[in-house]
């Protein structure tokens, strides 16, 4: 419970102190928007990274070469838990947006941030939004910013299990009509930090692990048709590969 208290009174002195630097990333933005990209993403790479320290969150980073460093990139994930953007977004490069859900969007504060970092909000009860905030993901791809996506739409709540749920393939679009990279993350281990008991937080080992990069260009039509599902088998290997180099599941 300590833990949980240290990392609630830490985000919320770092939304409230971090004020003046949000009006400056603003202010920035109206002259040199990646100058307050690079503002803006570091202060809150900063934020959480400390959030990593206050959890005990012991990190194995792996393949982060293979990440391509001179394109925009759709970073693809699967979700486990709500540390997974904490841990996962810290490891994008510069100037990198997150698809959240809409509900994210009513946190004082924190929504400011997020929009200052280009993220994007999904109502997932409306088609039509929905489909707006692709285009919109698309559009910024198309001006060198990369995007952050879990497909799978859901936390897995079975954490006895290796297996993802199903991506869905409309995600995917930001990067077929845009001509970005697929970037595949698996992440394994995120749902020990407090998923699994909540509300505590515990230290926990989190492997992440950065997949080879995949152009959509080069996949035959078959594949893209069920590009959702040709993702998903890639992290879902990695996934069971890390737990297998690990003796067991995460149970």
């Amino acid at each position: 419970m300590i833990r949980l208290i240290l990392v609630a009174l830490y985000v919320a002195l770092f939304l409230i102190l971090t004020m003046p630097l949000m009006l400056a990333s603003w202010i920035i933005g109206k002259f040199n928007s990646r100058a307050a990209d690079k503002l803006a993403n570091s202060v809150v790479m900063w934020g959480f990274r400390c959030v990593w320290f206050i959890c005990g969150i012991k990190l194995d980073v792996r393949g982060r070469e293979k990440v391509p460093a001179d394109k925009s990139l759709l970073y693809v994930s699967n979700h486990r838990s709500l540390f997974d953007i904490v841990i996962g977004y810290p490891l994008c490069k510069c100037p990198t947006g997150v698809i959240s859900k809409k509900s994210i969007k009513k946190i004082p504060l924190l929504n400011i941030w997020m929009m200052l970092l280009k993220c994007l909000f999904l109502d997932r009860s409306n088609t039509k939004k929905g489909l707006e905030v692709i285009l919109k993901a698309i559009e910024l791809e198309k001006e060198g910013v990369s995007i952050l996506i879990f497909p799978e739409g859901t936390r897995i709540r079975d954490y006895t299990s290796d297996k993802l749920l199903p991506m869905h393939n409309g995600s995917f679009k930001i990067a077929t009509k845009s001509g970005a990279m697929i970037q595949p993350i698996t992440m394994v281990g995120t749902e020990n930090i407090m998923a699994k008991h909540m509300p505590f937080v515990r230290s926990a080992k989190v492997t992440v692990v950065f997949g080879d990069p995949i152009d959509p260009s080069q996949l035959d039509k078959d594949t893209l048709k069920n590009i959702g599902a040709y993702v998903g088998s890639i992290i879902e290997d990695t996934y069971s590969s890390v737990i297998k180099e690990g003796g067991k599941a995460s149970r």
